[in-house]
């Protein structure tokens, strides 16, 4: 049930973000459209700020799927309730001092954002505080009943959540924005729709999968080991927020909300694109946390982290290539000729998170093994790095000069120094692993010299155009994967299904 579980919860999880695609791709140009690109800009600057509350989490919600683990291979019934009543008071309590934090930060709204910000706009970025605080502080209790699930494997009820989310999102907020409530009617919308989305899951948890809480026998020294574990995997969701959302802060505050919204154009392609590998690596991690539990076996923790790296490189190497030779004109297209630079940005963006894309189930590994910490440490001089380069270059080249930044910090932190801690510390096989990914270059040779060629001899700016070399290069890339790159294994994944539905028709 587990296997077909992943399977399922992958396979939704594809199908959520094809429509998500595909719903982002209608929807966000009538959302800059009515809302203008000011206050899209102002929308995006907030919730960058109160992104950064997320992080008061701390982490916990990595600490539930450890010793939830551990708990569920000894089959101790009473510790998982306790466990789950411990998260359930954590999680509650630092939900209430995020909205604390976050109602102080709306007062001084004026210092927050910076000068660029005229005194109308102040106003809306103070009301628009309110509301995504409020939103995320019931969000953290939430956490507790999401990893539940996920620990469960129960990914096929999670997905049908998320691609009713999709699916529905648009007609809840279209309404909203047509009678002209502008970006706080906006973010009420989203707000409710997440909040309908967590009760779902806080059911579904109690009801079908008969969650229990407990609130005694809490013990101080189980906290106080969750905590030290935890501290490291928030150091690194810190440095996540610093260094996906400290671009748009430094862009608000050096060339206003007109920036931002250009900046946050190239992030929400970014943001797709991020999410991509995930729904592989998330349906594995409660399977890597069983491995490291029972055996903690490093070739087959390597065999396993090199085929899902090498299923993730297929999928985005066609993304991150074909946006390199469509990506413009498709995005003068779609939002508009203002966010031209936008393109520039997101190539900044896209290019260098690849190789950390394609190891994200090495980040579980490593949690696992409780070998997170060198990761954050790392990860947090990555951040400070950003900053330091971000500022001047975001001051000479606005949102162009801050992703540059980011992607500087990228190259050395993820490209370099996490590779090398794998192999020598973490004990995973890299030289096994890059030599399996390097072996796909002979299937790249076609695609991108007819991406070259498109480039230079179609007028691309022309949509029938844009549309037809864009299919057109997906054939080709589809086809030199198949015969050049894709090994047996692989192969067979993609025919066992093919077959399934033909001998059912």
């Amino acid at each position: 049930m587990a296997i077909n579980q992943r399977k399922a919860g992958a396979t939704l999880t594809y199908i959520q973000m094809g429509i998500g695609f595909l719903v982002s791709l209608v929807f966000t140009p009538v959302v800059l459209r009515l809302l203008g690109q000011s206050e899209y800009g102002l929308y995006d600057l907030v919730a960058s700020v109160v992104a950064y509350l997320g992080v008061l989490n701390f982490g916990f919600g990595s600490a539930y799927m450890r010793y939830f683990s551990r708990y569920k291979v000894e089959e101790e019934k009473e510790k998982l309730a306790t466990l789950n009543g411990m998260f359930l008071i954590v999680f509650s309590v630092l939900g209430l001092v995020a909205v604390v934090a976050g109602f102080i930060l709306a007062q001084y709204s004026d210092v927050v954002f910076g000068s660029k910000l005229n005194p109308a706009e102040l106003d809306k970025a103070k009301i628009l505080m309110y509301i995504l605080v409020l939103n995320l502080g019931f969000s953290f209790p939430g956490i507790v009943f999401t990893s539940h699930i996920t620990a469960n494997e129960r990914f096929v009820f999670q997905k049908l959540i998320q691609l009713i989310k999709t699916l529905t999102s648009p007609f809840l907020v279209l309404p909203v924005l047509l009678l002209g409530y502008g970006s706080i009617g906006y973010a009420l919308a989203t707000s409710v729709v997440n909040l309908l989305v967590e009760l779902a899951y806080a059911a579904y948890s109690i009801r079908k999968l008969k969650m229990q809480f407990s609130f005694k026998n809490m013990e101080a020294s189980l906290m106080k080991e969750m905590s030290v574990f935890s501290f490291y995997i928030f150091i690194n969701m810190l440095v996540d927020q610093i260094n996906w959302n400290v671009d748009k802060f430094l862009v608000g505050r050096f060339q206003g909300t007109l920036g931002v919204a250009v900046y946050g154009v190239a992030a929400t392609i970014n943001n797709y694109y991020r999410q991509i590998p995930q729904a592989v690596s998330n349906v594995f991690i409660p399977k890597v946390h069983r491995m490291v539990a029972d055996r903690d076996d490093n070739h087959e923790l390597t065999l396993l982290f090199t085929k899902i790296g090498r299923v993730q490189f297929a999928i985005l190497a066609l993304i991150s290539s074909a946006f390199v030779f469509f990506g413009k004109p498709f995005i003068m297209k779609w939002a508009g000729e203002n966010y031209a630079d936008s393109y520039y940005v997101a190539l900044f963006l896209l290019l260098p998170v690849t190789v950390s894309l394609i190891q994200t189930i090495g980040i579980e590994i490593q949690r696992a093994k409780n070998m997170h910490q060198f990761r954050s440490v790392m990860y947090f001089l990555m951040a400070a790095a950003n900053l330091f380069v971000s500022i001047p270059l975001t001051r000479a080249y606005g949102p162009i000069g801050a992703a540059a930044g980011t992607a500087i910090s990228m190259i050395l932190g993820n490209g370099l120094a996490m590779n090398l801690y794998n192999h020598f510390k973490v004990g995973l096989d890299m030289v096994y692993f890059w030599k399996q990914i390097l072996s796909f270059i002979p299937a790249l040779i076609a695609p991108i010299l007819s991406g070259v060629l498109m480039m230079h001899f179609a007028d691309l700016h022309r949509l029938s155009l844009l549309l037809v070399c864009g299919l057109l290069y997906v054939a080709v890339y589809l086809v030199s994967m198949w015969y050049l790159g894709l090994n047996s294994y692989e192969k067979d994944q993609i025919r066992k299904p093919i077959r399934r539905i033909f001998k059912r028709s």
